[in-house]
C-alpha cells in the first residue's frame, strides 16, 4: 500500500497543506489548513468504489484518471 503524507506548512502569508511539491490553497490559520488536509486525507480513503481523480503532475499539468477503488493509499497529516 502506498503511504502519503499531507504536511501543514506556512505558505503565501497563511497556511496550506502540501503533498509532495504541490500546495493547497492558502488558509488563514493553521487549524483551517489542518482541517482541510484531514478532509482531503479522508477522501483518499474512500474504498470499494472506482472514482475519477484529478492530480497535478511534476510538470504542472492536471491529470484526470479513473482510480481503482481497491487501491487506496494509507494517509497521514503532519503539522
Amino acid at each position: 500500500m502506498v503511504q502519503i503524507t499531507y504536511r501543514i506548512v506556512e505558505h503565501d502569508g497563511g497556511w496550506a497543506y502540501k503533498l509532495g511539491d504541490t500546495f493547497s490553497e492558502t488558509f488563514p490559520s493553521h487549524d483551517a489548513a489542518r482541517a482541510a488536509a484531514v478532509a482531503a486525507s479522508r477522501e483518499q480513503k474512500v474504498s470499494d468504489e472506482d472514482a475519477w481523480i484529478e492530480w497535478e503532475d511534476t510538470n504542472g499539468k492536471w491529470v484526470t484518471e479513473r482510480a481503482d477503488g481497491h487501491d487506496r493509499p494509507d494517509t497521514t497529516v503532519e503539522g
